[in-house]
C-alpha cells in the first residue's frame, strides 16, 4: 500500500512538472512588436546541425523568459528561465524535421513581476547543408604592443564544445599566428610562430615540419598562407609590417607594410619559388590565394608610398595570374580584376568560393588591415560577369572582414565588430543560387549574453573544418622550443 501511494505521488509530481514546463505565463500583456533579444536571431537562416540558438532578452531588467518554437513541418520546443536554453538533441531533431521550412518562435518575458507577450518571429531552416564539423580560429586579447594569453582553437558547431589546439603558454609566450587549412581539410594546415622560437609549421602527409622562420632571400617571414588545392604548394606573402596610432578620428591603430612580396612554397622540395611579377620593385604584393581549380593565383597589389606620411594613400587592387602546378611557375600576364584607381577604395582579404563562381573581399578606404577600419565592408565579385557589389545584406556600420567559405560554397563566415566596435565576433550567413546572402547570425553559445559580455578576446582568422584538427600540443611545443628547423631554399625563376 505504501509503495502504491508513493508511486501515485510520484506520478502526480511528474504530471505537475510537465504541466508547468509546457504552460505559458498567465495574464501577460500583449506587445505589438518583436522582442529585443540577444543575440538577434530574428529572421535568420540557419543550417541543419547547428548548435541551439539560445538567447535572452537584450534588456537586463527582464528576469525571466518563456519561449516556444514550433516547426511548420511539425515538432516543437519549450524553454524558460533567465535565458532560453534549448535541449541540444531536441533542437537537432526539430531542425532536421523542418529542413527547407520555417520555425515560428513565440516569446514571453517578465520584467518587474509583469509578463509581456511579443509578436512571433520566424527562423528559416536552410535546404543547404553545412557539411562542416566546426570552425577553427585564433583568439587574441585586445592589445597593440604586448600580448599575454592567446591560442588557436576549434569549435564543434553542433554543440558548444571548444577545444584548444595550441596555446602560447606551451611555447613560453610566443605569438601564435593564423591557422590555415586547405579547403577545410584538417590534414593540411600551416601556422606561424613569432618570437624567440619563431617558425613556420606545415602539417602534411601526417607529419609536422618546422621550418625556419625567415629566409634572407625573401626579406621577411612567411605570412598570410593559402593552400593550392593539390596540397603540394602553399602561397605566402612576406611583409615588413609597422603600426601607428591615431589621435583624432574614429580609428585607434593603423597597421601597414613598408614592403611586401608574394611567393609560392613547394612543400615537396622545400623551395620558395620567387618570380619578379610577384615581387616588383616599388610595388607591394600581398595576401595571395589560389583559385579552386588551382589554375590561378589571386593577390592584391599597390604602389609603394612614403611611410608613414602617406599611409592613407595606400590603395590595393585585386590581380590574377595563371599558375602551372606541374612546374610551380606563374604565367606571363597579370590581369587586374578590381582596380583601386577606378573604385577609389582599397581591397583586402580576397577569398574565392570553392565552386569558382564568386570571390568575396573586404573593401576599405585605404590600406589592407581591415579589422581596424570601421568602414570596411564585404563585397562580392561575380567571376563570370566581372561585376562587384556591396553585400548590404550582411554589412554593418562597423568593420566586417576575415571571411571564409564552406565546402559547398552556400555558407560563409566572417568577423565583425558590429556590437561594440572593439571585439571581433564570428557570424554566419548563407548564399543562395542568385548570390544573395541571408541575415547573419552570431556564433551560438550556451549562455550567449554572459559569454560574449564577459569575453575580452577577439576571434581572428576563422575558417571551417570538415573534421576536428588533431594536434599533439605538448609534442608541438617541444618541437617549437627545440632549435632544430628545416631550412628551405629560395629559387628565383624570373
Amino acid at each position: 500500500m505504501r509503495q502504491l501511494l508513493s508511486h501515485i505521488v510520484s506520478l502526480v509530481l511528474l504530471a505537475w512538472v510537465l504541466l508547468a514546463c509546457n504552460s505559458r505565463p498567465e495574464h501577460a500583456q500583449t506587445i505589438d512588436q518583436l522582442p529585443a533579444i540577444y543575440p538577434d536571431y530574428i529572421g535568420v537562416t540557419i543550417p541543419v546541425g547547428i548548435a541551439p540558438l539560445n538567447f535572452s532578452m537584450a534588456d537586463d531588467d527582464f528576469t525571466n523568459i518563456d519561449v516556444e518554437i514550433k516547426g511548420k513541418k511539425g515538432g516543437n520546443l519549450h524553454a524558460n528561465g533567465s535565458f532560453a536554453d534549448f535541449d541540444i538533441d531536441d533542437w537537432h531533431q526539430l531542425l532536421e524535421k523542418n529542413k527547407g521550412s520555417q520555425l515560428m518562435v513565440s516569446v514571453y518575458a517578465q520584467k518587474d513581476g509583469q509578463w509581456y507577450q511579443y509578436r512571433d518571429f520566424t527562423i528559416d531552416v536552410s535546404p543547404y547543408p553545412l557539411e562542416e564539423w566546426g570552425i577553427t580560429y585564433r583568439r587574441i586579447p585586445p592589445s597593440y604592443m604586448l600580448y599575454s594569453h592567446m591560442g588557436l582553437y576549434q569549435r564543434n558547431l553542433s554543440d558548444f564544445e571548444e577545444m584548444s589546439m595550441m596555446e602560447n603558454s606551451q611555447i613560453h609566450g610566443n605569438c601564435l599566428n593564423c591557422h590555415t587549412q586547405n579547403r577545410t581539410n584538417p590534414d593540411l594546415y600551416v601556422f606561424h610562430v613569432r618570437g624567440a622560437h619563431g617558425a613556420t609549421v606545415i602539417h602534411h602527409q601526417g607529419i609536422n615540419e618546422v621550418l625556419q622562420a625567415r629566409n634572407d632571400s625573401l626579406g621577411g617571414s612567411m605570412v598570410y598562407p593559402y593552400w593550392h588545392p593539390s596540397g603540394r604548394y602553399c602561397a605566402f606573402s612576406t611583409n615588413k609590417t609597422a603600426q601607428i596610432f591615431h589621435m583624432g578620428n574614429n580609428k585607434r591603430i593603423e597597421v601597414y607594410d613598408t614592403a611586401s612580396d608574394v611567393f609560392v612554397y613547394d612543400t615537396q622540395n622545400h623551395v620558395a619559388i620567387m618570380d619578379t611579377l610577384l615581387m616588383k620593385k616599388d610595388w607591394m604584393e600581398n595576401v595571395p590565394v589560389f583559385s579552386p581549380d588551382g589554375k590561378y593565383l589571386y593577390f592584391i597589389t599597390t604602389p609603394t608610398k612614403k611611410y608613414p606620411e602617406e599611409y592613407d594613400k595606400v590603395k590595393y587592387s585585386l590581380c590574377r595570374v595563371s599558375f602551372d602546378e606541374t612546374t610551380g611557375k606563374i604565367g606571363n600576364q597579370v590581369d587586374t580584376l578590381v582596380n583601386a584607381r577606378i573604385t577609389g577604395k582599397s581591397l583586402s582579404w580576397p577569398r574565392p568560393s570553392y565552386d569558382g563562381r564568386y570571390l568575396m573581399y573586404a573593401q576599405l578606404d585605404y590600406g589592407y588591415f581591415s579589422v581596424w577600419h570601421p568602414e570596411a565592408d564585404l563585397y562580392l565579385l561575380d567571376l563570370k560577369t566581372g561585376e562587384s557589389r556591396a553585400m548590404d545584406e550582411v554589412n554593418s556600420a562597423r568593420s566586417e572582414s576575415l571571411h571564409n567559405w564552406n565546402t559547398n560554397s552556400h555558407w560563409f563566415l566572417f568577423t565583425s565588430r558590429r556590437e561594440d566596435g572593439l571585439y571581433t565576433r564570428v557570424y554566419f550567413s548563407s548564399m543562395d543560387e542568385k548570390g544573395r546572402a541571408t541575415k547573419p547570425f552570431l556564433l551560438p553559445q550556451r549562455n550567449p549574453k554572459e559569454y560574449y559580455h564577459r569575453l575580452m578576446y577577439s576571434y581572428n582568422t576563422p575558417d571551417f573544418t570538415v573534421r576536428p584538427v588533431e594536434v599533439n600540443a605538448r609534442e608541438m611545443g617541444r618541437k617549437l622550443e627545440s632549435p632544430e628547423r628545416i631550412p628551405f631554399e629560395a629559387q628565383q625563376l624570373r
